[in-house]
């Protein structure tokens, strides 16, 4: 069976379930890894989609993998029978252990390049990285003494997402750690050209939003750029990711810019989020963020996290769900479709 075809078997049930939704209150999302796993990334290599998240007691760079984007299995180590498989299980010089986040991969030339945020050892601040592998699952290595990314006038940088324009040109998003509590400033999404290789910067870095959103709550982070047939669309998340046991639900979100070109200008998209908490007829979701966006040939998908939630929507465990919906184009404006669920298969 081709890749499309799997696809095909998988968007039907999706269907299927928008039309269960609008008559039998179903869930509009469900969680396809009911695991940690916070702030993912989608990558296709082949016949095989490859998730990465933040650190967790998995390793540094958790994996997990799927040959249709419903089904996943959490990856295992195929070196050591019984350990799960870490992507990056060694960090580069520079870089203290327990702070890996955000891992984002992209494939340049015959190596793949991970981009990834840790906490400095000489700044004690969260920088980004670069890690590069001849296969998707590592392992990445990096020797490197300094980060990739650093502005410490700036808070810090987090959340690394790096996009090949149609020219070929590669660049590299970030966000500047503005709300560390140590310095307090802005919180800006900025964009640097990356040298040919993926593992340098070139150039200045330059600003392309600017938190200035009520529902923002002050914070923007985890662009994300994308060249849709309608145009440049940079995604992001807004506000605390947090969900406090006194809220409700939790006021992260998901919001998107339109952009001239792959260095902006950018801008908001109206003054409310794409996507965000809601506990209704059509499920539960808190905390809906930290998205990768990304086609398989004519087909968009959005994964995102949300927080785990018991059945009346509280607070469950503090771990973080994984998720996966079709991105849907209407007027050349993005929309977000009922979410894929596992096969009955593999349910």
């Amino acid at each position: 069976m081709t890749l499309l075809a799997a696809l095909k078997r998988i968007l039907l049930p999706a269907c299927l379930a928008a039309a269960a939704h609008a008559a039998a209150a179903e869930p509009q999302f469900l969680p396809l890894i009911q695991h940690d796993f916070p702030d993912p990334f989608v990558l296709r290599a082949g016949d095989t989609f490859y998730a990465y998240s933040t650190n967790n007691e998995r390793g540094n760079v958790p994996v997990a993998t799927s040959k249709n984007l419903a089904d996943w299995t959490l990856a295992g180590d195929p070196g050591r029978p019984g350990h799960a498989l870490d992507a990056m299980p060694e960090l580069p010089p520079w870089a203290k252990k327990g702070s890996t986040w955000a891992p984002e991969v992209i494939r340049v030339g015959t190596n793949y390049v991970l981009y990834f945020t840790a906490r400095s050892r000489k700044r004690d601040i969260q920088c980004v990285g670069a890690a590069a592998a001849a296969a998707p699952q590592g392992p990445f290595v990096s020797t490197a003494d300094e980060p990739l990314v650093c502005q410490p006038e700036l808070g810090g940088s987090i959340d690394a997402s790096p996009f090949r324009d149609q020219d070929g040109k590669l660049y590299l998003y970030f966000k500047n750690d503005g709300n560390n509590p140590n310095v307090r400033k802005p919180t800006e999404s900025w964009v640097q050209p990356l040298a040919a290789d993926g593992l340098s910067v070139t150039g200045e870095a330059k600003s392309l939003l600017r938190d200035r959103l009520k529902w923002e709550g002050g914070l923007i982070e985890a662009p994300t750029m994308i060249h849709a047939p309608a145009g440049y669309f940079l995604f992001f998340s807004g506000n605390d990711f947090a969900w406090q046991r006194e809220q409700r639900l939790s006021n992260y979100s998901i919001g998107y810019a339109t952009c001239d070109g792959p260095q902006g200008p950018c801008k908001e998209a109206g003054d409310k989020p794409f996507l965000y908490s809601f506990s209704s007829a059509d499920g539960c979701l808190s905390g809906p963020g930290h998205q990768a966006v990304f086609n398989v040939g004519p087909r968009w998908f959005i994964a995102f996290h949300a927080w785990s939630a018991t059945r009346g929507c509280r607070p469950l465990d503090a771990i973080r769900w994984f998720y996966i919906a079709p991105l849907l184009w209407k007027d050349g404006k993005p929309e977000i479709g009922v979410g894929l669920r596992p096969t009955t298969a593999a349910r």
